[in-house]
């Protein structure tokens, strides 16, 4: 029978028992149980059967064991960590190596491409009339934007060149975007003067000291340089010196590390664009190379250089901009590709208006300090050697030159704005319509306005590295479409831009014109209305973005046709229109514009002497067209005098605003406020 309480039978537990040793229990029971007979051949063994044969037991052989187990050695857990540490290793060599090289351009590219990948799967998933992921449109907006702008003030460089282009065009952005753009504008983290100095050394082979004859000691007989900048932008900073002969200048340094990065923004740029056009059907990337190849060109001082000439030589030939208008001097033996010296300028930007028009207390037939590249003041020798000696680390040598500010420091240049406003659009007209070469980023920033002798403003326009050639035959037809428009010459205007693969007249015209073109056939609104009413807030807001999505496919149409000018031409446009709103619209800006579109189809050196002929007696009706634009724009005028309307550029901001509402957008002409 079976032992019930170790499962073992008799003869094995009186075996076990004689020998009292509990190590042979376990094999004995292996034993047992490889023997026992199955369940349904058991039976119960008669008691003579239970009496064996005494017998030692014999411990096993050690050949009869089974072979000892290895231990365990984790050799695939060691290996895995081996793994990880060596890719941990290989990381960090690739991340110094690209810090100490590149300027962190692989971490750029790929910090762009992983936002890039989370933007464009949250709006695949969430733009919908009741996104899954998130409250509503607006709010899948403000994180978005949020992201966009962190990335691009983290990666700084080029990247805010791109972002303040972004921020230019704000208007057809959602309001989420234009509030969180409208900060690009801020200026950019300065490099040390060690870096600077780099730079100098790498393209000149020379010292700051030598290549400019300064000292920063203050040593007698030569000149001085700060080198804290006066002011620093995406890819440069300036700062200011004054030389052994006299002569000011502002010497623009470009950041050192943009030279390594701009190769790879760029790249990441075409492939980001080229992804985002694939998955959300928007026709951008063939834009792509142009765009690039204008922001290539804003690293090339040389370049930069050769349009500040070329600006200084047209607007000297020009009767009715002369005397207006000035362009700083380049020294070209103290510039280089990456490295720009000019003539230093003392003046007020345009967005302090309060400074332009309070009154004048600098003297009478007296103008501001430079006007007409007068020489400047000296600073004081005294002065400058005790801030060398004290404040070594932020250097401000230059003089203030604020004496015609009068002794109260209230006075101001006492210039007009009409004046002023119209000198600003009289440029850029015959840039744009004349002689097709547009410079294109006339902000506040890179505007300055001093006074003349005579009490006139002076306009001085720096910053020449972002420009537009216009080939004759494009120029000529963008001055006919503008005169188009003035005269609504539906049929002309259809003409021009269907030949430039633009499917939509009325809406481009009003992106032209920023106001609502009216003399189409309303066919756009329309239909945009139908589709529009007795919706839910939330579908209306989708739709209409959908809309407003449908509406550039049908401006970039065609776009082998569509001219890559119209980038930054437009560009150009919403600056102006931007500043003169600001000012508060002292000027008619599309008449003086029209008249400019009108006029250059007759001055154009282009053209033969009877097509100028026949396009002056055109010319002289568009005038007498014109004369109904003047009645509105002083109806306005009075209006805003009597305090019973706004000015004119704000009227016409509303009405875009109330058609680009329909259309599924919002428009934000702040931009420069604050």
């Amino acid at each position: 029978m079976i032992f019930s309480g170790l499962g073992l039978c008799v003869p094995c537990l009186v075996r076990i028992q004689s020998r009292s040793c509990h190590r042979v229990i376990p094999r004995i029971r292996k034993l047992h149980t490889l023997r026992a007979p199955t369940p349904k051949l058991r039976t119960i063994i008669p008691s003579r059967n239970l009496h064996h044969e005494f017998r030692p037991f014999v411990p096993p052989t050690p050949s009869s064991l089974p072979k000892p187990a290895p231990p365990k050695t984790y050799r695939r857990t060691r290996k895995s960590i081996r793994r990880l540490l060596y890719l941990a290793l290989a990381l960090g060599i690739v991340y110094e190596a690209d810090k100490y090289f590149l300027y962190s351009s692989l971490a750029r590219s790929a910090r762009t491409f992983w936002l890039g990948c989370l933007v464009a799967t949250d709006y695949k998933i969430n733009f919908r009339a009741h996104p899954p992921l998130a409250d509503s449109i607006q709010a899948l907006h403000t994180r978005n934007a949020e992201r966009l702008f962190d990335l691009l003030r983290t990666n700084g460089g080029l990247y805010l060149k791109i972002g303040q282009a972004i921020a230019m065009q704000s208007a057809i952005l959602p309001p989420e975007f234009q509030k969180m753009f409208s900060k690009m504008f801020d200026d950019a983290p300065q490099n040390s003067w060690r870096d600077a100095e780099r730079v100098i050394l790498e393209d000149f082979g020379k010292t700051p000291e030598e290549l400019f004859g300064v000292s920063f000691t203050g040593q007698p007989g030569k000149g001085v340089l700060e080198r804290t900048a006066r002011a620093s932008a995406s890819v440069a900073q300036v700062h200011w010196a004054r030389l052994t002969d006299g002569r000011e200048v502002a010497i623009k340094i470009q950041k050192r590390e943009i030279a390594q990065q701009v190769g790879w923004d760029l790249w990441t740029f075409k492939v980001v664009t080229r992804i985002y056009t694939w998955l959300f059907d928007i026709p951008l990337y063939s834009l792509v190379p142009y765009i690039s190849e204008r922001l290539l060109l804003e690293t090339d001082f040389v370049n930069e250089a050769n349009n500040s000439e070329r600006m200084a030589d047209l607007v000297a030939g020009e009767s009715r901009l002369r005397g207006r208008v000035y362009i700083p001097k380049v020294y070209r033996e103290l510039s280089s590709k990456r490295i720009m010296t000019a003539e230093w300028i003392e003046g007020v930007r345009l967005w302090d208006k309060e400074t332009l028009t309070r009154p004048w207390q600098g003297g009478w037939r007296q103008g501001s300090p430079g006007c007409r590249g007068a020489p400047l003041d000296a600073p004081n020798r005294q002065e400058v050697a005790e801030v060398i000696r004290n404040h070594p680390s932020e250097e401000r040598l230059k003089p203030n030159r604020d004496w015609w500010k009068g002794v109260n420091g209230k006075g101001g240049l006492g210039v007009s704005l009409k004046d002023t406003m119209q000198t600003m659009v009289d440029l850029f007209s015959a840039q744009m319509f004349l002689w097709g070469c547009c410079h294109c980023d006339p902000h506040p920033g890179n505007i300055f306005i001093r006074r003349l002798p005579s009490g006139k403003p002076e306009l001085v326009l720096i910053d020449h590295g972002l420009y537009v050639q216009m080939q004759p035959e494009f120029r000529h037809q963008y001055s006919l479409f503008w005169k188009s428009l003035m005269t609504f010459d539906n049929k002309t205007i259809g003409e021009i831009v269907r030949s430039w693969g633009i499917n939509n007249p009325d809406v481009f015209a009003s992106a032209t014109l920023m106001r609502p073109y009216t003399g189409g056939d309303g066919s756009t609104s329309a239909g945009i209305k139908r589709t529009m009413s007795a919706k839910e807030q939330q579908e209306r807001t989708y739709e209409m973005q959908q809309q407003m999505r449908k509406g550039i496919r049908e401006i970039l149409a065609d776009e082998k046709k569509w001219p890559r000018e119209l980038i930054f031409i437009g560009r150009n446009m919403r600056i102006v229109q931007g500043n003169n709103q600001y000012l508060g619209a002292p000027v008619n800006r599309i008449k003086i514009m029209g008249n400019w579109a009108s006029r250059s189809l007759v001055d154009s050196p282009d053209l033969s002497y009877g097509a100028k002929l026949l396009n002056l007696g055109r010319h002289m009706l568009f005038k007498l067209v014109m004369f109904s634009t003047d009645v509105v724009f002083y109806s306005s005028k009075v209006a805003q005098f009597l305090g019973r309307g706004s000015n004119l550029e704000d009227d016409m901001e509303a009405s875009m605003k109330k058609m680009a509402g329909d259309m599924g957008f919002e428009l934000n002409h702040s931009v420069f406020k604050g």
